[in-house]
């Protein structure tokens, strides 16, 4: 199986090459996919590293994503106390609750980010079954699905061609209509916004009961409302922190938390630790992605895509 060379870049004519600037050995691209799927697929971002002895590096917390691994060597990940891998060469990564580390070997991964709505419109299962989790992406939609998309990815020798393809092997999967879509999308909105923290105060703006919300919430996104406004609250914080500079400013977080520890005591959950010694760790990926992410899809990061 031969791998598409991937020189970086993007499919966007407006955004500039330093926005994807790698260490020796190491490519990024990040492509907007077909308007028609922008409110089920957040985004395509193809990373690309010449063979390598095992490397670490640390993700954020986001929702699912579709991995498929081109030429690659073995890779793992462990979410929490849960550890997967070898991976399968089209994997599902379920929703995440905190941050999580890869371990890899070289090769090319295109990371396919799927919103809630495009989950509850690709599978009927509920979202909280596979959080945390990552598993075969055939066991969910079947072997003919998931070798199809191998199969064509694999025979690129184009990375331009990336994007438009994974755009017509996903369209036909997003036709089934799904329970809820309004409300999966208001609620979407609603997690971006700076001091929306309290479930009162989502029923009252959807107009449902804070039950309702929950069934929907738990089934679409893979979490309790209140833990996903948490997390979009800490990661709209940490992103606004990590582009204030050093030393990191407190003033950039929400206006919802309390003070610094209150905002502290959200990083322990959501990266282990503070955010400075998060990023002083193994984020050689994760600041290059959230630097091409910004300048091409728009958020930094997958789970605050609108």
């Amino acid at each position: 199986m031969r791998a598409v060379d991937i020189r970086g870049g993007t499919n966007r004519a407006d955004v500039p090459a330093s926005a994807f600037a790698m260490p020796a050995g190491m490519k990024m691209r990040y492509d907007l996919p077909a308007p028609e799927l922008r409110h089920t697929v957040t985004g395509y971002a193809i990373y690309a590293a010449e063979p390598h002895p095992p490397l670490f590096n640390w993700f954020l917390p986001a929702p699912p994503m579709i991995c498929v691994l081109l030429d690659a060597g073995a890779v793992s990940v462990k979410v929490r106390k849960h550890a997967f891998g070898p991976l399968a060469a089209v994997s599902l990564y379920g929703p995440t609750s905190c941050a999580f580390r890869a371990e890899t070997t070289g090769g090319v991964q295109i990371g396919i980010g799927l919103s809630a709505l495009g989950w509850v419109k690709l599978l009927p299962h509920a979202a909280n079954l596979y959080k945390d989790h990552v598993i075969a992406l055939a066991d969910v939609v079947g072997d003919a699905v998931a070798a199809d998309m191998l199969t064509r990815l694999s025979e690129l020798d184009d990375e331009t061609m990336i994007a438009p393809t994974v755009d017509d092997l996903l369209a036909p999967l997003f036709e089934r209509q799904a329970p809820h879509e309004e409300i999966i999308r208001q609620f979407t909105q609603l997690m971006l916004l700076d001091g929306v923290i309290e479930i009162a105060d989502v029923a009252e703006r959807l107009g449902l009961s804070a039950t309702a919300i929950r069934r929907i919430a738990t089934h679409a996104f893979g979490m309790p409302p209140k833990f996903l406004l948490r997390r979009a609250r800490f990661l709209r914080s940490f992103i606004a922190m990590s582009r204030s500079g050093e030393p990191m400013s407190y003033g950039a977080i929400d206006s919802s938390y309390f003070d610094a520890s209150h905002f502290l005591r959200d990083a322990n959950t959501f990266l282990g630790t503070t955010p400075r010694r998060f990023m002083a760790g193994e984020t050689t990926f994760l600041k290059a992605s959230l630097r091409a992410r910004a300048a091409t899809l728009g958020p930094a990061t997958h789970a605050l895509h609108s």
